[in-house]
């Protein structure tokens, strides 16, 4: 029987997601206050209607 706990991390969307998150979550720490929602925007890559 095969060890459940043993997943590999080939799948590129989730990688994604995690270096996503890993970003937002070192721009928090490096951060004094919160994070506003216009930086979180630019660390997740969201973009306006304007800058279209």
């Amino acid at each position: 029987m095969g060890d459940q706990f043993d997943v590999s991390l080939e799948d590129g969307e989730l990688l994604a997601e995690v270096e996503l998150t890993t970003n937002l979550i070192i721009a928090a720490t490096e951060s004094e206050d919160r994070l506003s929602t216009e930086e979180i925007d630019q660390i997740l890559g969201v973009l306006d209607d304007e800058d279209h």
